[in-house]
């Protein structure tokens, strides 16, 4: 029998944001809103060059520009190259977007609809395929592993994540480049009725591998994913979540959650809320990766006793009284990041915890022979 990745661990954490660098920065903008003008648009040319702007459009760029710093970040990919230093079809991408490349399907059936499609350009159109930016990523950095695209509404982002997760767990990768993306543009603010300055220009990605393999390389885990739940109303998630009303030590909110107006709040009122969509513009599919990349600036502040309220100074605390090479145990509600997506006027809820991440991966044993869907690299 094989043994498994074990728990699923974030590994690395990248952001193509305006004004923002770091999950810290993003969870500071969070609490405080900064006022006054906008911040300037993120330059993907500074990070991934001119080349890589060919032929491509906006929300392909930035997420070309998240997912090469989380691979980095992962220590997956140097930081004078592109090429991941692992083999390739060990790495998979999962890319969500609800709205990304709308402005290219429209523009490109508007075309054909005016004139024919003989006045297509053959270089833009594969930008109108659905899973375009996924395809990017793995084109770009050589990544051979399954390439998945979620257009999935509000939910989008964090079923992105489980998805990266669940290719992991069995077997189909070692680790996954998970992305959320949107833009705004005049089709976007047309077919939402708001304005640029109101929409998410900007991406997240962050890089979910197995602890054996994440072990097995070296690399530092920023964060453990917990259990993810996806359910018809926000309260029976967070139940399921967090059984017997415990309070978990923080919440990132559904996208500008009122409330009391959509029934019972599932959680305590003394535990700290943030809503990121405050910070950088209404998020669409590209939400839950950014309350994920939120989620671990928050635990790594708890980690240093810098922060505040419930869960404050724990780090991994949990992981560390299990003593050394044994299996970590959970950690308790107040030291997780709770992560929701969609409230009780969305079709569905997503739900996941955030978990604070051992030191360092604890040893596995000798590896077994292999199973017949498990990468073999």
């Amino acid at each position: 029998m094989t043994h498994g990745p074990g728990e699923v661990v974030v590994t690395g954490v990248g952001l193509a944001l305006p004004g923002v660098g770091t999950p810290e920065a993003l969870l500071r903008r969070t609490a405080c809103p900064v006022t006054g003008p906008a911040p300037e648009p993120f330059d993907t040319g500074a990070r991934i060059g001119r080349r890589g702007h060919r032929y491509k459009d906006r929300a392909t760029r930035l997420a070309l520009c998240a997912a090469l710093e989380a691979l980095r970040n992962a220590d997956l990919i140097p930081s004078d190259g592109e090429e991941v230093t692992v083999p390739g079809d060990t790495v998979g991408v999962v890319a969500s977007s609800n709205l990304g490349n709308l402005d290219t399907a429209c523009l490109t059936a508007a075309a054909i609809a005016e004139r024919s499609a003989l006045d297509l350009s053959p270089m833009s159109l594969p930008n109108a395929s659905s899973n375009v930016i996924a395809s990017w990523v793995a084109i770009r950095h050589g990544l051979r592993g399954p390439s998945l695209m979620l257009c999935n509404g509000a939910t989008s982002g964090l079923d992105a994540v489980h998805w990266g997760a669940a290719l992991v767990a069995a077997g189909r990768v070692r680790r996954a480049v998970v992305i959320g993306v949107e833009t705004h543009n005049a089709v976007v603010e047309d077919l939402l009725g708001r304005s640029a300055g109101e929409l998410l220009d900007g991406a997240a990605a962050v890089v979910v591998e197995g602890a054996r393999w994440a072990g097995a390389r070296g690399a530092r885990a920023v964060a453990v994913l917990g259990p993810y739940e996806r359910r018809a109303g926000l309260g029976g998630c967070v139940e399921a979540l967090l059984p017997d009303g415990a309070a978990p030590g923080v919440w990132f909110t559904p996208e500008r959650y009122a409330e009391g107006l959509a029934g019972a709040v599932p959680v305590p009122g003394a535990v700290p809320r943030y809503d990121v969509t405050r910070a950088v513009g209404r998020a669409s599919g590209a939400l839950g990766v950014l309350q994920c990349a939120a989620a671990v600036g928050w635990l790594a502040r708890a980690g240093t006793g810098a922060g505040t309220g419930p869960g404050a100074g724990t780090g991994s605390a949990a992981f560390e009284a299990a003593g050394p090479g044994a299996a970590p145990g959970p950690a308790p509600a107040s030291r997780q990041a709770l992560i929701t997506s969609g409230d009780d006027t969305a079709d569905a809820v997503a739900g996941l915890l955030l978990r604070p991440a051992p030191d360092r991966c604890a040893p596995h044993p000798a590896r077994a022979a292999l199973i017949s869907m498990e990468c073999s690299r």
